[in-house]
């Protein structure tokens, strides 16, 4: 018996989003073009996610479940290695696809075979599915997408690494493409997508912008908190370091950036108690702010119940 191949192959990896994945999923179920497999791979859920995707039954969904959680890159590698199809997405398990992103976006890449990925801009929407417009308009201004002309992009490297105009989810890859550069590098949970898209710009893949809001990206409280953000400064620093640019312009981004990541990092550090670590990172990113390095060393001589208490207040005044 022959084996029907589809043509897209969609991924959703989840993890603890019963209440959310279905949203997901029905929004690959839902779209005009049907000749897709949706691979939803699951880091190891404790909720009620295994019992939810046993509710499914269209035999092109298919869920792959770790019995551990195995890390958010090494989820994502599960997925795309499980992916049969010529075109391949990957978008998170709190997002949606509007219903033509696949016709819209695999279109492009029918009637020109030397573009690598087509990327789109996309809706912001909270957690109740609403879209907000006015959120919409300054997501996409600020990351450089209301300037970006339409078609296949020149100056790639300094549209994914300066502005980073393309949001993963919101793209449509070649597989081919993404095997040759091995997808997502394993054992990392954050810039896992800023790091992919540097590493296709150096390779001199070819990207297309397409100027439609065709996926809907979704914000909300989860995405927010110290517990993230510390792990994603010491990823962002670990992505920053892995590159030094020919280019003056883009080299001086990506030093200043890393500046700032290492100082924020050092002050969040030294605010948990982590008090020397936190120090040497204040002193590696100083340039990024020599005030701001001189309050967080400050901070660091005060007792860390005192210091938890000056920080919310200089929060609050910022506020």
């Amino acid at each position: 018996m022959v084996k029907i191949v589809a043509k897209i192959s969609v991924c959703i990896p989840t993890f603890n989003r019963q209440n959310l994945l279905p949203s997901a999923i029905q929004s690959v179920l839902q779209q005009s073009y049907q000749d897709f497999e949706l691979i939803v791979c699951d880091d190891g859920s404790t909720d009620g996610t295994p019992e939810l995707m046993s509710q499914y039954t269209d035999d092109r969904i298919k869920y792959i479940r770790h019995p551990q959680n195995i890390g958010k890159s090494n989820n994502m590698r599960s997925g795309f290695d499980a992916a049969s199809g010529e075109y391949f997405i990957k978008f998170d398990d709190d997002d949606r696809l509007t219903t033509h992103f696949l016709a819209q976006t695999a279109a492009i890449l029918d009637q020109d075979s030397s573009i690598d990925f087509v990327g789109t801009d996309h809706w912001i929407i909270d957690i109740n599915h609403i879209r907000d417009e006015e959120r919409t308009e300054e997501n996409s201004r600020r990351w450089g997408r209301t300037n970006l002309k339409p078609g296949i992009v020149d100056n790639l490297l300094e549209v994914v690494f300066i502005n980073q105009s393309f949001q993963i989810g919101a793209t449509l890859f070649r597989r081919q493409t993404l095997q040759e550069l091995g997808f997502m590098l394993p054992n990392i949970q954050n810039c896992e997508d800023n790091d992919l898209f540097v590493r296709l710009a150096l390779a001199h893949k070819k990207g297309y912008y397409l100027p439609e809001l065709l996926m809907e990206y979704r914000y909300h409280a989860e995405q927010q908190g110290m517990n993230r953000e510390v792990p994603y400064l010491f990823d962002k620093i670990q992505y920053l370091e892995n590159y030094k640019f020919e280019s003056e312009k883009l080299e001086k981004v990506r030093q200043n950036r890393l500046a700032e990541a290492q100082l924020l990092l050092g002050l969040r550090l030294i605010e948990k108690g982590e008090t020397q670590k936190g120090r040497d990172l204040v002193l590696a990113g100083r340039s990024f702010s020599t005030a701001k390095a001189l309050t967080g060393l400050g901070l660091s001589l005060l007792p860390v119940g005192l210091r938890v208490r000056v920080f919310n207040a200089l929060r609050r005044i910022r506020g």
